[in-house]
Protein backbone atom coordinates (compact mmCIF):
# COMPACT_ATOMS: atom_id res chain seq x y z
CA UNK A 1 0.00 0.00 0.00
CA UNK A 2 2.81 2.02 0.95
CA UNK A 3 4.17 2.18 -3.08
CA UNK A 4 0.40 3.79 -4.40
CA UNK A 5 0.89 7.50 -4.63
CA UNK A 6 -2.46 8.74 -3.26
CA UNK A 7 -1.37 6.96 -0.32
CA UNK A 8 2.11 8.73 -0.24
CA UNK A 9 0.25 11.86 -0.12
CA UNK A 10 -2.02 11.26 2.47
CA UNK A 11 1.06 10.32 4.51
CA UNK A 12 2.94 13.40 3.85
CA UNK A 13 5.02 12.98 0.98
CA UNK A 14 5.58 15.96 -1.32
CA UNK A 15 5.97 14.25 -5.03
CA UNK A 16 7.06 15.71 -8.04
CA UNK A 17 3.46 14.94 -9.51
CA UNK A 18 0.88 14.91 -7.24
CA UNK A 19 -1.87 12.46 -7.35
CA UNK A 20 -5.14 12.73 -9.38
CA UNK A 21 -8.97 11.59 -9.44
CA UNK A 22 -12.10 13.64 -9.39
CA UNK A 23 -14.93 13.60 -7.51
CA UNK A 24 -18.01 11.63 -9.28
CA UNK A 25 -15.29 10.43 -11.70
CA UNK A 26 -17.76 7.25 -12.68
CA UNK A 27 -20.34 9.62 -13.75
CA UNK A 28 -22.59 10.62 -16.86
CA UNK A 29 -20.38 12.90 -19.01
CA UNK A 30 -18.83 9.19 -20.22
CA UNK A 31 -21.11 7.62 -22.24
CA UNK A 32 -19.99 3.94 -21.30
CA UNK A 33 -21.48 5.17 -17.10
CA UNK A 34 -24.63 5.97 -19.56
CA UNK A 35 -24.46 2.64 -21.41
CA UNK A 36 -24.55 0.76 -18.02
CA UNK A 37 -27.00 2.65 -16.17
CA UNK A 38 -29.41 1.90 -18.64
CA UNK A 39 -28.95 -1.25 -18.21
CA UNK A 40 -29.87 -1.43 -14.67
CA UNK A 41 -32.60 0.71 -15.09
CA UNK A 42 -32.37 3.26 -12.13
CA UNK A 43 -30.24 5.08 -10.18
CA UNK A 44 -30.68 3.15 -7.08
CA UNK A 45 -30.52 -0.58 -8.76
CA UNK A 46 -27.20 0.35 -10.07
CA UNK A 47 -26.17 1.65 -6.95
CA UNK A 48 -27.50 -2.07 -5.40
CA UNK A 49 -26.23 -4.11 -8.25
CA UNK A 50 -22.84 -5.07 -6.80
CA UNK A 51 -20.92 -6.01 -10.39
CA UNK A 52 -22.86 -3.16 -12.51
CA UNK A 53 -21.67 -0.88 -9.25
CA UNK A 54 -18.05 -2.38 -9.39
CA UNK A 55 -18.41 -1.49 -13.30
CA UNK A 56 -18.62 1.86 -13.32
CA UNK A 57 -16.38 2.41 -10.16
CA UNK A 58 -13.73 1.07 -12.57
CA UNK A 59 -14.76 2.98 -16.11
CA UNK A 60 -12.78 5.82 -15.35
CA UNK A 61 -9.73 4.00 -14.49
CA UNK A 62 -9.90 2.02 -17.67
CA UNK A 63 -10.23 5.50 -19.15
CA UNK A 64 -8.48 7.74 -17.81
CA UNK A 65 -5.46 5.99 -15.69
CA UNK A 66 -6.34 7.89 -12.20
CA UNK A 67 -4.73 7.06 -9.01
CA UNK A 68 -7.48 5.92 -7.15
CA UNK A 69 -10.99 4.92 -7.47
CA UNK A 70 -13.96 5.57 -5.61
CA UNK A 71 -16.90 3.88 -4.74
CA UNK A 72 -19.95 4.20 -6.80
CA UNK A 73 -22.74 4.93 -4.52
CA UNK A 74 -24.69 7.77 -2.62
CA UNK A 75 -24.55 9.33 0.36
CA UNK A 76 -28.35 9.28 0.39
CA UNK A 77 -28.04 5.30 1.18
CA UNK A 78 -27.58 5.60 4.58
CA UNK A 79 -30.76 7.45 5.12
CA UNK A 80 -32.21 4.47 3.17
CA UNK A 81 -30.96 1.95 5.61
CA UNK A 82 -31.82 3.44 8.41
CA UNK A 83 -35.54 3.35 7.37
CA UNK A 84 -36.51 6.68 5.24
CA UNK A 85 -37.96 5.93 1.87
CA UNK A 86 -35.71 7.46 -1.09
CA UNK A 87 -36.74 7.75 -4.83
CA UNK A 88 -34.96 9.75 -7.29
CA UNK A 89 -37.12 12.03 -9.74
CA UNK A 90 -35.58 11.92 -13.34
CA UNK A 91 -33.80 15.67 -14.03
CA UNK A 92 -34.85 16.58 -10.33
CA UNK A 93 -32.25 14.44 -8.31
CA UNK A 94 -32.95 12.47 -4.60
CA UNK A 95 -36.27 12.67 -2.75
CA UNK A 96 -37.04 11.35 0.69
CA UNK A 97 -39.32 11.01 3.28
CA UNK A 98 -39.03 14.00 5.81
CA UNK A 99 -37.84 14.41 9.45
CA UNK A 100 -39.73 17.04 10.49
CA UNK A 101 -40.23 16.04 14.41
CA UNK A 102 -39.48 13.78 17.23
CA UNK A 103 -42.19 11.08 16.24
CA UNK A 104 -40.50 10.67 12.49
CA UNK A 105 -37.57 10.23 14.61
CA UNK A 106 -38.68 7.54 16.56
CA UNK A 107 -39.30 5.74 13.43
CA UNK A 108 -36.16 5.66 12.53
CA UNK A 109 -34.13 2.37 12.81
CA UNK A 110 -30.75 2.10 15.39
CA UNK A 111 -27.49 3.09 13.31
CA UNK A 112 -26.43 -0.70 13.61
CA UNK A 113 -29.26 -2.36 11.94
CA UNK A 114 -28.06 -0.51 8.42
CA UNK A 115 -25.76 -3.86 7.61
CA UNK A 116 -28.76 -5.72 6.02
CA UNK A 117 -29.97 -2.59 3.69
CA UNK A 118 -26.10 -1.96 2.36
CA UNK A 119 -24.97 -5.31 2.18
CA UNK A 120 -24.98 -4.98 -1.73
CA UNK A 121 -22.54 -1.81 -1.19
CA UNK A 122 -20.04 -3.78 1.02
CA UNK A 123 -20.02 -6.49 -1.80
CA UNK A 124 -19.68 -4.09 -4.31
CA UNK A 125 -16.29 -3.04 -2.28
CA UNK A 126 -15.18 -6.46 -2.10
CA UNK A 127 -15.29 -6.86 -5.83
CA UNK A 128 -13.41 -3.53 -6.76
CA UNK A 129 -10.48 -4.47 -4.17
CA UNK A 130 -10.22 -7.95 -6.31
CA UNK A 131 -10.49 -6.06 -9.54
CA UNK A 132 -8.55 -2.78 -9.50
CA UNK A 133 -5.07 -2.55 -10.38
CA UNK A 134 -2.85 -2.99 -7.50
CA UNK A 135 -1.70 0.56 -7.38
CA UNK A 136 -4.87 1.92 -7.26
CA UNK A 137 -6.40 2.27 -3.87
CA UNK A 138 -10.19 2.00 -3.56
CA UNK A 139 -11.96 4.97 -1.79
CA UNK A 140 -14.84 4.66 0.57
CA UNK A 141 -17.03 7.51 1.70
CA UNK A 142 -20.58 8.80 3.41
CA UNK A 143 -22.28 11.85 3.55
CA UNK A 144 -20.86 14.10 7.08
CA UNK A 145 -23.97 14.06 9.35
CA UNK A 146 -24.81 17.96 8.58
CA UNK A 147 -25.31 17.09 4.84
CA UNK A 148 -27.31 14.08 5.02
CA UNK A 149 -29.43 15.50 7.98
CA UNK A 150 -30.27 18.74 5.60
CA UNK A 151 -32.04 16.05 3.13
CA UNK A 152 -33.49 14.17 5.44
CA UNK A 153 -35.04 17.09 6.86
CA UNK A 154 -36.54 18.56 3.84
CA UNK A 155 -36.61 15.48 1.55
CA UNK A 156 -34.56 16.79 -0.98
CA UNK A 157 -31.55 19.18 -1.89
CA UNK A 158 -32.52 22.94 -1.54
CA UNK A 159 -30.37 26.14 -1.89
CA UNK A 160 -30.14 27.35 1.79
CA UNK A 161 -30.36 24.25 3.94
CA UNK A 162 -33.52 26.37 5.31
CA UNK A 163 -35.80 23.36 6.43
CA UNK A 164 -32.55 22.15 8.78
CA UNK A 165 -31.76 25.23 10.14
CA UNK A 166 -35.10 25.66 11.11
CA UNK A 167 -35.52 22.50 12.88
CA UNK A 168 -31.60 23.26 14.87
CA UNK A 169 -33.30 26.24 15.88
CA UNK A 170 -37.33 25.63 16.46
CA UNK A 171 -36.63 21.64 18.21
CA UNK A 172 -32.95 21.58 19.17
CA UNK A 173 -33.57 18.06 20.88
CA UNK A 174 -35.05 16.24 17.71
CA UNK A 175 -32.65 18.12 15.81
CA UNK A 176 -29.77 16.84 17.55
CA UNK A 177 -30.62 13.68 18.22
CA UNK A 178 -31.00 12.97 14.30
CA UNK A 179 -27.27 14.34 13.71
CA UNK A 180 -26.22 11.60 16.90
CA UNK A 181 -28.25 8.84 14.65
CA UNK A 182 -26.63 10.02 11.43
CA UNK A 183 -23.03 10.24 13.16
CA UNK A 184 -23.50 6.29 14.64
CA UNK A 185 -24.86 4.76 11.78
CA UNK A 186 -21.75 6.64 9.29
CA UNK A 187 -19.35 5.09 11.33
CA UNK A 188 -20.95 1.68 11.64
CA UNK A 189 -21.24 2.24 7.27
CA UNK A 190 -17.62 3.47 6.92
CA UNK A 191 -15.74 0.69 9.19
CA UNK A 192 -17.93 -1.82 6.87
CA UNK A 193 -16.51 -0.53 4.11
CA UNK A 194 -13.31 -0.84 5.63
CA UNK A 195 -13.88 -4.31 7.05
CA UNK A 196 -14.60 -4.99 2.54
CA UNK A 197 -11.42 -3.54 1.68
CA UNK A 198 -11.80 0.53 1.32
CA UNK A 199 -8.55 1.95 1.86
CA UNK A 200 -8.74 5.41 2.46
CA UNK A 201 -12.41 7.28 3.46
CA UNK A 202 -13.76 10.11 2.53
CA UNK A 203 -17.01 12.46 4.06
CA UNK A 204 -18.51 14.81 2.68
CA UNK A 205 -20.25 18.13 4.07
CA UNK A 206 -21.61 19.17 0.74
CA UNK A 207 -23.57 22.32 2.88
CA UNK A 208 -21.15 22.60 5.63
CA UNK A 209 -20.49 26.67 3.88
CA UNK A 210 -24.24 27.73 5.41
CA UNK A 211 -23.78 26.55 8.96
CA UNK A 212 -21.93 29.85 10.58
CA UNK A 213 -20.43 30.62 13.99
CA UNK A 214 -20.74 27.85 16.76
CA UNK A 215 -22.50 25.94 14.53
CA UNK A 216 -19.66 25.23 12.22
CA UNK A 217 -17.91 23.53 14.77
CA UNK A 218 -20.96 22.29 16.42
CA UNK A 219 -22.45 20.75 13.59
CA UNK A 220 -19.44 19.98 11.15
CA UNK A 221 -16.74 19.70 12.67
CA UNK A 222 -17.79 17.82 16.33
CA UNK A 223 -19.41 15.15 14.72
CA UNK A 224 -16.54 14.83 11.49
CA UNK A 225 -14.20 14.78 14.38
CA UNK A 226 -16.02 11.78 16.41
CA UNK A 227 -16.25 10.05 13.25
CA UNK A 228 -12.50 10.03 12.15
CA UNK A 229 -11.70 9.12 15.92
CA UNK A 230 -13.85 6.02 15.60
CA UNK A 231 -12.23 5.00 12.52
CA UNK A 232 -9.22 5.43 13.58
CA UNK A 233 -9.49 3.66 17.06
CA UNK A 234 -10.27 0.87 15.15
CA UNK A 235 -7.73 1.35 11.98
CA UNK A 236 -4.89 3.38 13.35
CA UNK A 237 -3.38 3.90 9.83
CA UNK A 238 -6.63 4.51 8.06
CA UNK A 239 -6.44 7.73 5.75
CA UNK A 240 -9.08 9.99 6.10
CA UNK A 241 -10.10 12.97 3.66
CA UNK A 242 -12.21 15.38 4.72
CA UNK A 243 -14.42 18.04 2.45
CA UNK A 244 -16.30 20.88 4.35
CA UNK A 245 -17.36 21.97 1.14
CA UNK A 246 -17.52 26.36 1.25
CA UNK A 247 -16.36 26.42 4.61
CA UNK A 248 -14.29 29.62 3.58
CA UNK A 249 -12.03 30.88 6.90
CA UNK A 250 -13.03 27.57 8.71
CA UNK A 251 -11.37 25.87 6.31
CA UNK A 252 -8.24 26.84 8.82
CA UNK A 253 -7.36 24.63 11.65
CA UNK A 254 -10.10 21.97 10.10
CA UNK A 255 -7.95 18.99 9.60
CA UNK A 256 -5.82 19.37 12.82
CA UNK A 257 -9.31 19.75 14.42
CA UNK A 258 -10.60 16.78 13.03
CA UNK A 259 -7.18 14.78 12.33
CA UNK A 260 -8.00 14.36 8.97
CA UNK A 261 -5.27 13.46 6.94
CA UNK A 262 -6.61 15.63 4.06
CA UNK A 263 -8.65 18.43 3.87
CA UNK A 264 -10.29 18.75 0.45
CA UNK A 265 -11.46 22.31 -0.75
CA UNK A 266 -13.53 23.56 -3.50
CA UNK A 267 -12.67 26.63 -6.23
CA UNK A 268 -13.97 29.06 -4.00
CA UNK A 269 -10.35 29.18 -2.51
CA UNK A 270 -7.85 30.51 -4.15
CA UNK A 271 -5.02 28.09 -4.17
CA UNK A 272 -2.26 30.25 -3.09
CA UNK A 273 -3.98 31.25 0.16
CA UNK A 274 -4.82 27.53 0.60
CA UNK A 275 -0.80 26.71 0.20
CA UNK A 276 -0.21 29.06 2.90
CA UNK A 277 -3.11 28.74 5.61
CA UNK A 278 -4.05 25.04 4.72
CA UNK A 279 -1.20 23.34 3.47
CA UNK A 280 0.83 23.78 6.42
CA UNK A 281 -1.31 21.16 8.45
CA UNK A 282 -0.79 18.56 5.58
CA UNK A 283 -2.41 17.02 2.54
CA UNK A 284 -4.61 19.28 0.53
CA UNK A 285 -7.12 17.97 -2.28
CA UNK A 286 -8.41 20.43 -5.12
CA UNK A 287 -9.36 22.21 -6.43
CA UNK A 288 -9.88 23.01 -10.29
CA UNK A 289 -13.76 24.77 -10.83
CA UNK A 290 -15.34 21.55 -12.97
CA UNK A 291 -16.40 24.16 -15.27
CA UNK A 292 -12.94 23.62 -17.49
CA UNK A 293 -14.09 20.15 -17.87
CA UNK A 294 -16.57 21.48 -20.20
CA UNK A 295 -15.31 24.48 -21.64
CA UNK A 296 -11.65 23.46 -22.19
CA UNK A 297 -9.03 25.05 -24.24
CA UNK A 298 -5.82 26.95 -23.01
CA UNK A 299 -7.75 28.23 -19.82
CA UNK A 300 -7.76 24.54 -18.20
CA UNK A 301 -4.13 23.76 -19.05
CA UNK A 302 -3.36 27.27 -17.09
CA UNK A 303 -5.73 26.25 -14.36
CA UNK A 304 -4.61 22.99 -13.63
CA UNK A 305 -0.80 24.19 -13.84
CA UNK A 306 -1.48 27.15 -11.80
CA UNK A 307 -2.79 24.95 -9.13
CA UNK A 308 -0.47 22.14 -9.39
CA UNK A 309 2.41 24.79 -8.81
CA UNK A 310 0.46 26.40 -5.97
CA UNK A 311 0.88 23.06 -3.82
CA UNK A 312 4.16 21.96 -5.22
CA UNK A 313 5.81 22.59 -1.76
CA UNK A 314 3.36 20.58 0.10
CA UNK A 315 1.80 17.30 0.24
CA UNK A 316 -1.11 17.39 -2.59
CA UNK A 317 -3.91 15.49 -4.36
CA UNK A 318 -5.15 17.15 -7.66
CA UNK A 319 -8.75 16.73 -7.78
CA UNK A 320 -11.77 18.93 -8.72
CA UNK A 321 -13.34 21.68 -6.31
CA UNK A 322 -16.65 19.58 -6.45
CA UNK A 323 -18.28 17.23 -8.54
CA UNK A 324 -17.87 16.82 -12.74
CA UNK A 325 -20.58 17.82 -14.59
CA UNK A 326 -22.80 15.94 -17.18
CA UNK A 327 -21.99 18.08 -19.69
CA UNK A 328 -18.14 17.61 -19.28
CA UNK A 329 -16.38 16.59 -22.30
CA UNK A 330 -14.50 13.33 -21.79
CA UNK A 331 -11.54 14.80 -24.35
CA UNK A 332 -11.03 17.48 -21.80
CA UNK A 333 -10.13 15.05 -19.03
CA UNK A 334 -6.91 13.71 -21.09
CA UNK A 335 -6.19 17.27 -21.72
CA UNK A 336 -6.51 18.13 -17.66
CA UNK A 337 -4.13 14.99 -16.89
CA UNK A 338 -1.54 15.59 -20.10
CA UNK A 339 -1.15 19.11 -18.21
CA UNK A 340 -0.70 18.08 -14.90
CA UNK A 341 1.73 15.25 -15.82
CA UNK A 342 3.92 16.32 -18.44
Amino acid sequence: MAEKLLIRALKGEVLKVPPVWMMRQAGRYLPEYRATRQKAGDFLSLCFTPELAAEVTLQPIRRFGFDAAILFADILLVPQALGADLWFVTGEGPRLSTISNAADLARLKPADAIHEHLAPVYETVRILREELPSDVPLIGFAGAPWTVATYMIAGRGTLDQGPAHALKSGDPASFDALIELITLATIEYLLAQVAAGAEVVKLFDSWAGSLKGADFAKYSTAPQKRIIAALKARHPDLPVIAFPREAGENYIGFARETAADCLAIDNSVDAGWAAEYLQVDGCIQGNLAPVHLVNGGQALIDATRQIRDAFARGPHIFNLGHGITPDADPKNVDIMLAALRN
